[in-house]
Protein backbone atom coordinates (compact mmCIF):
# COMPACT_ATOMS: atom_id res chain seq x y z
CA UNK A 1 0.00 0.00 0.00
CA UNK A 2 1.75 3.47 -1.12
CA UNK A 3 2.22 5.51 1.68
CA UNK A 4 0.64 9.00 2.82
CA UNK A 5 1.95 12.59 2.64
CA UNK A 6 2.21 12.25 6.28
CA UNK A 7 3.43 8.84 6.50
CA UNK A 8 6.13 9.78 4.36
CA UNK A 9 7.21 12.23 7.02
CA UNK A 10 8.85 9.58 9.06
CA UNK A 11 10.56 8.23 5.96
CA UNK A 12 12.05 11.13 5.49
CA UNK A 13 13.37 11.75 9.10
CA UNK A 14 15.16 8.10 8.77
CA UNK A 15 16.38 8.33 5.37
CA UNK A 16 18.15 12.03 6.10
CA UNK A 17 19.17 11.46 9.90
CA UNK A 18 22.62 9.44 9.45
CA UNK A 19 24.13 11.44 7.63
CA UNK A 20 24.46 14.79 9.14
CA UNK A 21 25.34 12.54 12.57
CA UNK A 22 28.82 12.92 10.94
CA UNK A 23 28.49 16.70 9.60
CA UNK A 24 29.16 18.92 12.88
CA UNK A 25 28.07 22.66 12.91
CA UNK A 26 28.55 23.34 16.54
CA UNK A 27 31.37 22.45 19.45
CA UNK A 28 32.01 19.04 20.37
CA UNK A 29 30.60 18.49 24.04
CA UNK A 30 32.84 16.54 26.53
CA UNK A 31 29.18 14.27 28.01
CA UNK A 32 26.73 12.29 26.20
CA UNK A 33 24.28 15.31 25.95
CA UNK A 34 23.70 18.63 27.16
CA UNK A 35 21.42 18.71 30.54
CA UNK A 36 19.84 22.02 31.33
CA UNK A 37 20.75 24.56 33.74
CA UNK A 38 18.74 24.04 36.52
CA UNK A 39 17.79 20.28 36.04
CA UNK A 40 18.83 17.03 37.85
CA UNK A 41 20.37 13.93 35.54
CA UNK A 42 19.30 11.43 37.80
CA UNK A 43 15.65 13.07 36.80
CA UNK A 44 15.89 12.81 33.26
CA UNK A 45 13.71 10.09 31.11
CA UNK A 46 13.16 9.47 27.67
CA UNK A 47 10.70 12.61 27.60
CA UNK A 48 13.50 14.59 27.67
CA UNK A 49 15.11 12.83 24.31
CA UNK A 50 10.90 12.80 22.59
CA UNK A 51 10.07 15.25 20.70
CA UNK A 52 5.89 16.08 20.01
CA UNK A 53 5.49 18.94 18.39
CA UNK A 54 5.20 17.72 14.80
CA UNK A 55 2.13 15.42 15.40
CA UNK A 56 -0.35 17.92 14.37
CA UNK A 57 1.70 17.66 10.74
CA UNK A 58 0.29 14.23 10.71
CA UNK A 59 -3.63 14.64 9.86
CA UNK A 60 -3.76 18.16 8.50
CA UNK A 61 -5.02 19.39 5.57
CA UNK A 62 -2.68 21.14 2.56
CA UNK A 63 -1.53 24.21 3.42
CA UNK A 64 -3.00 27.50 2.97
CA UNK A 65 0.21 29.47 3.66
CA UNK A 66 4.21 28.38 3.33
CA UNK A 67 4.57 27.25 7.09
CA UNK A 68 8.01 25.77 8.42
CA UNK A 69 7.68 23.61 11.81
CA UNK A 70 10.82 23.14 13.80
CA UNK A 71 12.68 20.53 15.62
CA UNK A 72 15.72 22.63 16.65
CA UNK A 73 17.08 23.25 20.03
CA UNK A 74 15.06 25.85 20.66
CA UNK A 75 12.05 23.98 20.57
CA UNK A 76 13.85 20.43 21.64
CA UNK A 77 16.81 21.07 23.96
CA UNK A 78 17.73 17.60 24.13
CA UNK A 79 19.68 18.62 20.36
CA UNK A 80 21.94 21.16 22.00
CA UNK A 81 25.85 19.59 21.82
CA UNK A 82 24.34 16.58 19.12
CA UNK A 83 24.60 19.00 15.39
CA UNK A 84 21.10 18.12 14.40
CA UNK A 85 17.88 19.27 13.73
CA UNK A 86 14.96 19.36 11.17
CA UNK A 87 12.01 21.55 9.58
CA UNK A 88 9.33 20.27 7.91
CA UNK A 89 8.20 22.81 5.21
CA UNK A 90 4.47 22.79 3.57
CA UNK A 91 4.43 24.93 0.46
CA UNK A 92 0.82 25.69 -0.48
CA UNK A 93 0.73 25.90 -4.70
CA UNK A 94 2.56 28.79 -6.37
CA UNK A 95 4.47 29.68 -3.06
CA UNK A 96 7.86 30.71 -2.16
CA UNK A 97 10.55 29.76 0.58
CA UNK A 98 12.29 33.44 -0.12
CA UNK A 99 15.85 34.02 -0.50
CA UNK A 100 17.35 33.34 3.41
CA UNK A 101 20.41 31.33 4.48
CA UNK A 102 21.93 29.66 7.69
CA UNK A 103 25.12 30.30 8.60
CA UNK A 104 25.73 27.68 10.50
CA UNK A 105 25.14 24.52 8.69
CA UNK A 106 24.50 23.21 5.51
CA UNK A 107 20.58 22.28 4.80
CA UNK A 108 19.79 18.69 3.24
CA UNK A 109 15.91 19.16 1.68
CA UNK A 110 14.40 15.76 0.78
CA UNK A 111 11.18 16.51 -0.91
CA UNK A 112 8.37 14.17 0.01
CA UNK A 113 5.44 15.17 -1.97
CA UNK A 114 5.09 17.53 -5.14
CA UNK A 115 7.22 19.49 -6.91
CA UNK A 116 10.00 22.12 -6.55
CA UNK A 117 12.42 24.37 -8.36
CA UNK A 118 15.02 25.38 -5.60
CA UNK A 119 18.48 27.18 -6.28
CA UNK A 120 20.88 29.16 -3.91
CA UNK A 121 23.87 31.35 -5.45
CA UNK A 122 27.66 30.49 -4.57
CA UNK A 123 30.09 33.19 -3.82
CA UNK A 124 31.27 34.40 -6.98
CA UNK A 125 27.29 35.44 -7.68
CA UNK A 126 26.17 32.22 -9.52
CA UNK A 127 23.14 31.10 -9.11
CA UNK A 128 22.81 27.03 -9.29
CA UNK A 129 19.22 25.78 -9.58
CA UNK A 130 17.09 22.59 -9.88
CA UNK A 131 14.03 21.05 -10.64
CA UNK A 132 12.98 18.65 -7.65
CA UNK A 133 10.50 15.74 -7.87
CA UNK A 134 9.30 13.79 -4.90
CA UNK A 135 12.31 11.47 -3.74
CA UNK A 136 14.63 14.13 -4.95
CA UNK A 137 17.52 15.27 -2.04
CA UNK A 138 18.90 19.01 -2.94
CA UNK A 139 21.99 20.25 -0.76
CA UNK A 140 22.35 23.98 -0.03
CA UNK A 141 25.60 24.52 1.19
CA UNK A 142 26.55 26.53 4.50
CA UNK A 143 25.84 30.56 4.22
CA UNK A 144 24.97 30.57 0.97
CA UNK A 145 21.43 32.50 -0.40
CA UNK A 146 19.16 29.80 -1.12
CA UNK A 147 15.25 29.51 -1.80
CA UNK A 148 12.29 27.33 -2.85
CA UNK A 149 9.77 27.48 -5.39
CA UNK A 150 6.26 25.24 -5.26
CA UNK A 151 5.68 25.58 -9.18
CA UNK A 152 2.63 23.72 -9.23
CA UNK A 153 -0.50 26.06 -9.76
CA UNK A 154 -2.91 23.23 -8.28
CA UNK A 155 -0.52 20.96 -5.85
CA UNK A 156 0.71 21.64 -2.68
CA UNK A 157 5.00 20.71 -1.61
CA UNK A 158 6.14 19.14 1.92
CA UNK A 159 9.84 19.06 2.03
CA UNK A 160 11.89 18.00 5.38
CA UNK A 161 15.37 19.46 6.19
CA UNK A 162 18.32 18.12 8.23
CA UNK A 163 20.64 20.71 9.39
CA UNK A 164 24.31 19.97 10.93
CA UNK A 165 23.75 21.89 13.76
CA UNK A 166 21.33 22.15 16.76
CA UNK A 167 20.93 26.32 15.88
CA UNK A 168 21.81 26.49 12.01
CA UNK A 169 19.89 30.48 12.35
CA UNK A 170 18.10 31.67 9.30
CA UNK A 171 19.14 35.17 8.17
CA UNK A 172 16.55 36.68 5.66
CA UNK A 173 17.85 38.23 2.66
CA UNK A 174 17.12 42.07 2.74
CA UNK A 175 14.23 43.16 0.72
CA UNK A 176 16.46 45.77 -0.63
CA UNK A 177 17.70 43.44 -2.58
CA UNK A 178 14.99 42.07 -4.57
CA UNK A 179 11.94 44.26 -2.96
CA UNK A 180 12.91 47.47 -4.80
CA UNK A 181 12.71 49.20 -8.62
CA UNK A 182 15.68 47.83 -9.87
CA UNK A 183 14.99 45.98 -13.24
CA UNK A 184 14.67 42.22 -13.57
CA UNK A 185 17.20 42.32 -16.23
CA UNK A 186 19.85 43.85 -13.90
CA UNK A 187 19.36 41.32 -10.98
CA UNK A 188 18.75 38.69 -13.60
CA UNK A 189 22.28 39.85 -14.97
CA UNK A 190 23.93 40.14 -11.16
CA UNK A 191 22.48 36.72 -10.36
CA UNK A 192 23.86 35.06 -13.49
CA UNK A 193 20.33 33.21 -14.14
CA UNK A 194 17.00 34.43 -16.27
CA UNK A 195 14.64 37.09 -15.47
CA UNK A 196 11.77 34.44 -15.04
CA UNK A 197 13.69 32.83 -12.04
CA UNK A 198 14.32 36.50 -10.42
CA UNK A 199 10.26 36.96 -10.93
CA UNK A 200 10.01 33.97 -9.01
CA UNK A 201 11.73 34.88 -6.42
CA UNK A 202 10.76 38.11 -5.97
CA UNK A 203 7.25 36.70 -5.71
CA UNK A 204 8.43 35.31 -2.59
CA UNK A 205 8.23 38.32 -0.83
CA UNK A 206 5.34 40.78 0.66
CA UNK A 207 3.70 43.82 -1.68
CA UNK A 208 5.14 47.32 -0.70
CA UNK A 209 3.10 49.41 1.23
Amino acid sequence: MALTVKQQFFLAILVIAFPFSAISGDPDILTDFVVPLGTNNTQLDGNFFTYTGMRSLINSGPPTNFTVTKASMAEFPALNGQSVSFAVLEYPAGSVNPPHTHPRATELLFLTYGVLEVGFVDTTNKLFTQKLQAGDMFAFPKGLVHYQFNSAENDFAVAVSAFGSAAAGTVSVPTTVFGTNIDDDILAKSFKTDVPTIQKIKAGFPPKA
